[in-house]
């Protein structure tokens, strides 16, 4: 399986690029926010998911991890494979799809192209609950998940809000709750 490429853009396509890594050119299927953040002959790293069917191999390529484990999350989704779920990504941002699965928003999902209504439903009913923990652990969390993270604790929320306005944004989720914590324990 191959799960990242390093090379150069040669060829971009509506949904489609061509990488070429050590003389060999790769074609990946890619979402629009990926294609992008793609530059013609720009040296350039893509994510991979490896798809094998009985009749044929296809390469799926993203920009950040984030965006490949959604991807993959997606192609658990009864109905959905890999050519949808890219089209998926293509239609919002990665925030806005996952925020409208865990707030259960059947009409948002439903604007999304190729995305009906029993779809929508059975992407809430499959992945609620399952995307938050993913996008923590990637760092896309923003400091609204620090704060529900923190108040669950039993913290104050005045205290709260100005312990957020001191992390280091570069840090990643656990190590913003890490600065939190020793911040908000030495009161």
């Amino acid at each position: 399986m191959i799960g990242y490429l390093n090379g150069t853009v040669k060829y971009i396509e509506n949904h489609s690029v061509i990488l070429e890594v050590n003389g060999v050119g790769y074609e990946l299927q890619c979402s629009s926010n990926t294609i992008g953040d793609l530059s013609l002959g720009a040296p350039t790293a893509l994510w991979v998911h490896t798809h094998v069917r009985e009749d044929q191999l296809n390469l799926f390529g993203f920009s950040s991890q984030v965006e490949k484990k959604l991807f993959e999350s997606l192609l658990k989704v009864t109905g959905i494979g890999p050519k949808m779920a890219t089209q998926i990504l293509s239609g919002a941002s990665l925030d806005h799809i996952i925020d409208a699965i865990e707030s259960k928003n059947v009409a948002a999902l439903c604007a999304l192209p190729k995305v009906g209504k029993k779809t929508a439903e059975q992407m809430i009913l499959t992945l609620k609950g399952k995307l938050v923990m993913d996008r923590a652990e990637s760092g896309v969390a923003g400091k609204e998940d620090i704060f529900s993270a923190l108040s669950n604790l039993g913290f104050r929320p005045a205290n709260i809000q100005e312990t957020l306005k001191k992390l280091d944004p570069s840090l990643s989720f656990e190590d913003k709750i890490r600065q939190a914590l020793a911040d908000l324990g030495g009161r």
